[in-house]
């Protein structure tokens, strides 16, 4: 049985406003032009990509969409070319649109993000969001609970690779943001690599492995 729709609509703000927190950080701007822990990614156009998730929320939930919705999101992760990529250089990891926002500084990053999360908290206030999310990169759609739980996940994990980046502690989300993402890395973790994998690698130290849900 599938949860709500609407599920994470009022979860999805808080996302976004930690988003804002983290890139205000002054260690952000100050390491803007400096490599991040992502390889052939600067601090700034990681911190892009990762602003990035609020202003593709507030540019898609609003508009109607014929294409229909995969049936989970767990079958976006398992048909997204950058998820069974093997380079950084393979082209569904084009750092292009990163780097040529970074290049427009701090200042404009933020506006853009702050811009959007009133956006978005309006949109999902009023009830202009859409039940159906088309996403023009893959060609194809999600519903709106599994489109927002996509950002969340990638403003999580990006979240933790901004702040290795410039050295500060990385945000503590919220149980109602983490837990669903937690639970979407496990069951794409266990896809990946098995139950005894990941069992091995939460419990057993003698024998656990390196795994990635991606």
């Amino acid at each position: 049985m599938r949860t709500r729709i609407d599920q994470l609509d009022a979860v999805f703000p808080t996302a976004g406003a930690i988003t804002l927190d983290l890139i205000r950080r002054p260690e952000v701007a100050d390491r803007w032009a400096r490599p991040s822990v992502l390889p052939e990614l600067s601090v700034g156009a990681l911190a892009c990509h990762f602003g990035r998730q609020m202003v593709r929320a507030a540019e898609l939930l609003p508009v109607p969409s014929d294409v229909p919705a995969l049936d989970s999101v767990d079958a976006h992760y398992h048909r997204a070319a950058w998820v069974t990529s093997t380079s950084p250089d393979d082209p569904a990891n084009d750092r292009g649109p990163d780097d040529a926002e970074a290049e427009l500084g701090v200042a404009a990053l933020l506006e853009r993000v702050a811009t959007a999360s009133e956006t978005v908290r309006g949109i999902l206030a009023d009830g202009r969001a859409r039940d159906t999310v088309f996403l023009p990169w893959q060609g194809w759609a999600l519903r709106r609970d599994d489109f927002l739980l996509t950002r969340m996940l990638e403003i999580v994990v990006h979240a933790d690779d901004l702040a290795l980046s410039v050295g500060v502690p990385t945000p503590e989300f919220p149980d109602e943001v983490f837990a669903p993402v937690r639970a979407l890395l496990v069951r794409l973790a266990v896809r990946r690599h098995g139950q005894s994998a990941v069992i091995s690698a939460l419990t057993r130290r003698e024998r656990s492995r390196v795994i990635s849900a991606f």
